[in-house]
């Protein structure tokens, strides 16, 4: 009997050395293949330090630097807070303030990038308030939504380009009419078609702002939005509950 028990017990010990080499290599591939979700997950593992909740920011940044971050998030929040009328989410921020730290955490040429609509990240070219919530502005949006819900990808980004009042693509408040370019034809309702015409025609972003703008002007503005979140997430489809 305790030659069986011995026998079991180093069978057991095996197992579990097997399952824990599976798990640290399921880490290192996660970490090879996906940085910026590995990233997300242990901000510290790749160089960057908490400098408030949910905001992490490259080490070694100068205290302006610090404190221009700060500035920048708490400037996002609100501008997003202002257009939702609160926020439901509070996504993890990850700050870099060199192009090496943004390459390490998965990121690439775009100033800023949410993950998985839960995150986002920033490069030191995006560190202001217009693309901090534009990025934000996913995930809120995406927090709102039930599980398994999607818009298409024209009206995402359209709103994250109102939402966060993006001058680049958007006239002036005070403007009567905000298009400064108005669609030609159907937008990308996927991301790999949004991508690629992006990445074409970089008046895809005006094009899909001023579609968005014009709907929530017809459509009660954020009172309209709130309706279609509440319709899609009630089972109907995106064009019947944005009367499209």
């Amino acid at each position: 009997m305790q030659a069986a028990r011995g026998r079991a017990a180093r069978l057991w010990r095996r197992v579990a050395a097997a399952l824990a080499a599976l798990l640290v290599a399921a880490v290192a591939v996660v970490a090879f293949a996906y940085p910026s979700l590995a990233a997300t997950t242990c901000p510290g593992c790749y160089g960057l330090s908490e400098l408030q909740p949910d905001v992490y920011a490259e080490k070694g940044l100068s205290g302006e630097q610090r404190a221009r971050v700060g500035g920048v998030v708490e400037a996002a929040r609100a501008r997003l807070a202002a257009f939702y009328g609160g926020a439901v989410s509070r996504p993890r921020l990850l700050v870099c303030g060199t192009e090496d730290c943004y390459r390490r955490i998965g990121g690439g040429k775009e100033r800023g990038i949410a993950v998985l609509n839960r995150s986002v990240m920033l490069s030191p070219r995006g560190l202001d308030a217009v693309i901090a919530s534009h990025e934000m502005s996913h995930v809120e949006l995406h927090a709102r939504l039930a599980s398994g819900v999607e818009v298409p990808q024209w009206f995402d980004e359209g709103l994250a380009v109102v939402a966060s009042d993006d001058a680049r693509y958007l006239a002036p408040a005070a403007s009567a009419d905000r298009c400064t370019t108005r669609p030609d034809g159907p937008l990308p309702e996927t991301l790999d078609a949004w991508l690629g015409a992006a990445s074409k025609d970089p008046s895809t972003y005006a094009k899909a702002a001023c579609q968005v703008y014009r709907w929530l002007r017809t459509h009660g503005g954020r009172q309209g939005l709130l309706t279609l979140v509440e319709r899609l997430n009630a089972g109907d489809s995106f064009a019947a509950a944005a009367g499209l």
